[in-house]
């Protein structure tokens, strides 16, 4: 079987990741978690989200993180924005690249932005044109892809459907994700061979949780499939408040071991990685749910990343 020769991972950690701690995670931790990952080699960092502080309080600050972050020319820097309003403040804080998101149940849609999945297409089709216009890339996620914690099982060609969608406002790529992590390996083969039935496996890129620790074995079935982009989180951080039950993201580290064991580029150093991986999960206070970077550091002798 032939692998992709590289892989890019889009590092979600310091957004998806952070949005889901209890605690206030402070301004000078954030920005430091983004210029580490950015030194280990990583080329997508997503570092923000644009989102009402009332409902997402963890990324209230996120404009002063993109103010004070050491930008890297080789390093892509997306924030994440759920509207107009969210583009506007992405503008002013100087951000190239954004991600918008759709469901692909209603339930989750409902329970996520409060509105439908068509409607939630119509108010992203003015962001996404509006971005482009002004020189932006725009990257799309879908949501709840292998199954919806209010509506249950979530056919593929409704994750087709929302993906086509993003793909027709002009993201240059969709992220497919399983928001509550119980896809397994065959699952999302189908759901992958669904979607590229009209959109290219260059185009379509994968996020993970690990709720029924099948994270990594996906990622191997996305290789299967030609995909060479994944979404992950360094040490697993993560999870997502409208999905109960929900963990972490896939870690960062435990995919990097995958891939760099399959002899698969990614111009990303491991041991930098899961040094951040034990740094910031020691500033958080909670346990490092990478297997792979909790090994590596336990070898070295360097259990909490200092």
């Amino acid at each position: 079987m032939r692998f992709p020769e590289r892989v890019r991972i889009v590092e979600v950690g310091p957004r998806d990741g952070l949005q889901n701690e209890a605690a206030t995670v402070p301004l000078d931790v954030k920005v430091e978690l983004v210029d580490r990952l950015a030194a280990t080699g990583l080329a997508s960092i997503e570092a923000g989200a644009f989102v009402s502080p009332k409902w997402v309080p963890r990324m209230a600050d996120s404009a002063a993180v993109y103010g004070r972050i050491a930008r890297r020319p080789e390093t892509a820097y997306p924030a994440l924005v759920p509207n107009m309003q969210g583009l506007e403040a992405a503008f002013a804080a100087g951000v190239a690249e954004i991600a918008i998101f759709v469901s692909a149940s209603d339930g989750f849609s409902l329970k996520n932005i409060a509105c439908t999945r068509a409607e939630s297409l119509e108010r992203l089709a003015p962001v996404a044109e509006a971005a482009i216009a002004a020189g932006l890339r725009v990257r799309g996620y879908v949501s709840c892809i292998a199954g919806c914690p209010y509506d249950g099982d979530v056919p593929p060609a409704d994750v087709a459907m929302m993906a086509n969608a993003l793909a027709g406002m002009g993201c240059y790529e969709v992220s497919l994700g399983d928001t509550i992590g119980i896809g397994t390996a065959g699952q999302i083969r189908d759901v992958i061979d669904r979607v590229a039935a009209q959109l290219a496996r260059e185009a379509i890129a994968m996020h993970f949780h690990d709720t029924y620790g099948q994270g990594v074995a996906n990622v191997l079935a996305g290789l299967e499939e030609g995909i060479s982009v994944f979404d992950s989180s360094v040490a697993g951080l993560g999870g997502c408040p409208y999905a109960p039950g929900a963990r972490g993201n896939v870690a960062t580290e435990d995919v990097l071991y995958l891939l760099h064991g399959l002899g698969i580029e990614t111009g990303v150093d491991f041991g930098a990685v899961a040094e951040t991986g034990g740094w910031i999960s020691d500033r958080l206070g909670r346990a490092n749910a990478s297997r792979a970077g909790s090994a590596h550091l336990a070898k070295s002798g360097d259990g909490d990343g200092r």
